[in-house]
């Protein structure tokens, strides 16, 4: 089978192509970045410092015409987790809006206009997607899954702890991959028991494996009515439906609580740290210590809005300095920077205490060494990017998963 065409979306500083890219299967034909309400592009430009220009697009993905995006086999973006409400059109009745801005539509609107639609998407988010808002809580999720159903689409869903697979950080993530109805791996996901699928036949458990435990299914039917979707999805309960693994099918959902199976070693803290040749700036001066371990400890106090008003403020200690034993905790985008933080890491080493390096937060997402290092962008810009990527490792056995999972019945449909 040949390489799969992929078009990547919000594409940060390229970690869906690392992943894709180190399994030999995929080529991207077409990416796009843009970070909105900065002038200077900083990801865009390691995108292209890495990748190359040719068929990058550095412009609002909401400005792209769909005619200027090539055809493609495989669409994938870790897309911003956003409000995905629904609102009817003013202009024409029968059509949707989606909130302005909110870039979920972009991809929508790709895949509405295009005449050859990609065959497979590879879709990635913060886990509060699966019951968010807090009002009504799965709604934005059910939206997405309504309007890829209308779309053509089968999806499967699993939400991905990165350690609890042997990789360096804990970044929980949920990974969603969907089936054109042309496809053999539609046709196989409709023609599969929901819960066979879900625990060993389905792209996402063949890369990472659940226990076969005794599981529950729970399933329901979303409404066909978007609109009436967006506005009255489980305004009652306080709990989403959604569990962190599941399936949908012509907009009946299918979903279950699994839990890893992994027996293979961790990878902890300590194994990706500089030995020795971190830079002096990230030592913390003992005229700070102070206040890395206020912020760090447990607090009981009452504190004052600047209205004036008391309340009792309180919150438990972090683990500091960081465990060298154990995967590290989420990279945040605010990792970076001299000041203390409640959030940031803090490891301990014979010269003292410091900050993690860039080097080391590209490490714990598994991008290579100085993958982000590039003339004017400064060392908490490279935090920022880390914060918001994703572990490359995940996306490359996803990636093989489903490239494999294709020709396999792709083999089976034609024997």
């Amino acid at each position: 089978m040949q390489q799969l065409k992929v078009c990547e979306l919000f594409a940060g500083v390229g970690g869906f192509r690392l992943g894709l890219e180190k399994t030999g299967h995929y080529s991207v034909v077409w990416s796009n970045q843009w970070e909105p309400a900065t002038k200077m592009q900083h990801a865009s430009l390691v995108y292209e410092a890495r990748f190359g220009s040719k068929n990058h697009s550095n412009t609002n993905i909401e400005n792209v015409k769909t005619d200027d995006i090539p055809d493609h086999d495989v669409l994938v973006g870790g897309f911003p987790c956003q409000d995905y409400s629904v609102a009817t059109s003013l202009k024409n009745s029968k059509g949707l809006l989606g909130k302005k801005g909110v870039l979920w539509w972009s991809i929508h609107r790709i895949l509405s206009e295009k005449k050859n639609k990609p065959k497979y998407l590879f879709l990635e988010n913060v886990d509060r997607l699966l019951k968010s808002p807090s009002t009504q809580r799965g709604r934005d999720f059910a939206v997405m899954l309504r309007s890829l159903s209308d779309l053509g689409y089968a999806v499967e869903w699993r939400v991905i702890n990165a350690a609890e697979y042997g990789m360096p950080q804990r970044r929980r993530r949920v990974f969603f991959m969907a089936y054109h109805e042309s496809t053999e791996l539609f046709k196989s996901l409709k023609n599969s028991s929901p819960t066979d699928w879900i625990l060993h036949d389905g792209v996402i458990s063949n890369a990472f494996p659940v226990e076969k435990k005794a599981h529950t299914v729970v399933s329901f039917d979303l409404d066909e009515d978007l609109v009436a979707l967006s506005n009255h999805f489980n305004t009652e309960k306080e709990l989403s439906p959604f569990l962190n693994s599941g399936i949908c099918i012509d907009g009946s959902i299918s979903t279950l609580k699994t839990t890893p199976s992994y027996d293979g070693n961790p990878t902890v803290l300590s194994d990706i740290l500089e030995n020795g040749s971190a830079d002096p700036n990230l030592y913390i001066n003992d005229s700070d210590l102070a206040k890395w371990e206020y912020l760090k400890g447990a607090k009981k106090e009452i504190r004052r809005t600047k209205a004036g008003f008391e309340y009792k403020y309180s919150e438990g200690s972090m683990v500091f300095p960081d465990a060298l034993d154990q995967p590290s905790r989420t990279i945040i985008t605010g990792e970076g920077g001299k000041s203390p933080s409640r959030f940031k890491h803090v490891v301990q080493t014979k010269k003292g205490l410091r900050r993690l390096s860039p080097v080391e937060l590209e490490r714990l997402n598994m991008f290579p060494d100085n993958h982000t290092l590039l003339e004017g962008i400064p060392d908490a810009k490279r935090a920022f990017f880390m914060g918001n990527a994703l572990v490359v490792g995940v996306v490359e056995q996803i990636g093989s998963a489903l490239f494999q999972k294709i020709s396999q019945v792709e083999k089976q449909f034609q024997s």
